[in-house]
């Protein structure tokens, strides 16, 4: 058989075995997932082996999409780890046979403390299964290793189960797109989704500031020290009355001859695009590049007070 063919029928053998987990759901699954929604604590995720694993990744994606959850590994609960296990918890127990040695010295413990189980297993006669509240049974005809020991099939059906109940609990708590960006905010969705002009923008001490009437070389010298080759132009009172920039200042070495005589307010753009103080900075990204022109920046203003600037370059070290 070539390796194509060889990895094709593992392929096969764990889409059958999800076909199989379809076709098996039930009101069990309803009840599970009840019980993971009125449970007033976390959710504890136990496997051992390459369940185990399974069971780490489930439990991070509990956690991530709005159900609190840890994972406990069983020889570590054994030995102290179950103190983790608090009132109000819930146990997700996951073992294909239902009779790993680990999983099984957990019971006595976790059935003194109350806790209630929910069990993932191929064996519905298995002991972890007779001590459990709910059994959701995930059928393994075979595993695809070709002596049928190695976990390859199970461990996909529970992988894909955890990923459904986690799913599902999501939709159940109404966890949005902001709510996941809370939780993720390192990720791309969390930036576009939290960061707003005001993180980001130079403000304060950094912000280039020039009032109208400022002679040609006040500008000069404004653009050299603000380092975003732009100043804003602003009237006393803080409106902002125009946005002076490299390009603007090119112009006027080509058309001028007196510099000298120059005010900002000759120099300036007097209706620069700007952006509202409070905007998402993924807005901010917008506006520059869907511009009849392209720019590198805006100025942030709050109603017509003048207040930052906001750069290309800010925007792209922030991921967005």
């Amino acid at each position: 058989m070539s390796h194509q063919s060889r990895i094709k029928e593992v392929i096969s053998l764990e889409i059958q075995t999800l076909q199989d987990l379809l076709n098996r759901v039930d009101d069990s699954f309803d009840q599970a997932v009840e019980m993971l929604l009125d449970a007033p604590g976390k959710v504890i995720v136990t496997g051992m082996g390459k369940s185990g694993h399974i069971g780490a990744k489930i439990a991070a994606t509990f956690s991530s999409t709005g159900t609190p959850a840890i994972f406990l590994h069983p020889s570590e609960g054994l030995h102290g780890d179950l103190g983790m296990v608090e009132a109000g918890d819930i146990l997700l127990m996951l073992s294909k046979s239902g009779e790993s040695d680990e999983m099984i010295a957990l019971i006595p413990s976790l059935k003194q403390m109350g806790r209630p189980i929910i069990t993932i297993t191929d064996n519905l006669q298995s002991t972890l299964a007779k001590h459990s509240q709910v059994v959701l049974h995930t059928p393994i005809a075979k595993e695809a290793c070709p002596h049928n020991l190695a976990p390859t099939c199970s461990t996909t059906a529970a992988l894909a189960l955890g990923d459904a109940l986690a799913v599902t609990l999501m939709q159940e708590k109404g966890f949005s797109p902001k709510d996941f960006a809370l939780y993720h905010p390192a990720g791309r969705l969390g930036k576009r989704l939290l960061f707003k002009v005001n993180d980001m923008m130079k403000q304060g001490a950094d912000l280039p500031v020039v009032a109208p009437t400022a002679p040609f070389a006040a500008v000069i010298d404004a653009i050299g020290k603000g380092g975003v080759n732009a100043v804003l132009v602003a009237e006393p009172d803080g409106r902002l009355a125009g946005l002076v920039t490299g390009f603007d200042l090119r112009k006027a070495f080509a058309a001028q001859e007196d510099l000298k005589s120059l005010q900002a307010k000759d120099l300036m753009n007097p209706q620069p695009i700007r952006i509202q103080t409070g905007t998402y900075a993924v807005e901010a990204l917008e506006l520059m590049k869907n511009a009849p022109h392209p720019i590198n920046l805006l100025p942030v203003v709050e109603g017509d007070l003048a207040r930052g600037v906001i750069t290309m370059s800010d925007l792209v070290r922030a991921g967005l």
